[in-house]
């Protein structure tokens, strides 16, 4: 997995590719880690995340502000993250026949304790220009976060 940080007018945009899709949304969060902070230190405790959406895009966005949450309630910066991406089926809830799809993600992540960290803040994802692709190589995602 792979990713790079795009300049984007006022924002930051992370570029990443992976081997599966669930290596691209690692990549992805990676690279909004890497985007608050230049160097981090080796401690920190790994937390479990899990987050399930209608969409892949939707996985994705719910994903990484799953992650901005976490560091703000647990003053912690996310990194080295992990990810497991299923497309599953879930009952609609009405006990019908009817099913509708459902993305599942469970992962986790360090989370580095922020304090004396000197962290950038980004506020939040952004569905602005999001793009989640399979390619020749495996998968590539292009993610707008707002800071």
């Amino acid at each position: 997995m792979d990713f790079s940080l795009r300049e984007h007018t006022a924002d930051v945009a992370v570029e990443a590719t992976g081997e599966s899709l669930a290596a691209v949304f690692a990549a992805v969060a990676d690279g909004m880690a890497a985007a608050m902070c230049d160097d981090v230190p080796d401690d920190g405790e790994r937390f479990d995340i899990a987050v399930r959406a209608e969409g892949r895009e939707a996985l994705l966005f719910d994903y990484l502000d799953e992650l901005i949450y976490q560091r703000d309630v647990r003053g912690v910066l996310p990194v080295d993250n992990d990810a497991s991406v299923d497309e599953g089926r879930e009952s609609d809830g009405r006990g019908s026949d009817e099913r509708e799809d459902e993305w599942v993600l469970s992962g986790s992540a360090r989370g580095v304790p922020l304090a004396g960290l000197g962290a950038r803040e980004i506020k939040a994802v952004t569905y602005s220009e999001m793009v989640i692709e399979e390619t020749s190589g495996g998968w590539r995602a292009y993610v707008v976060f707002d800071v």
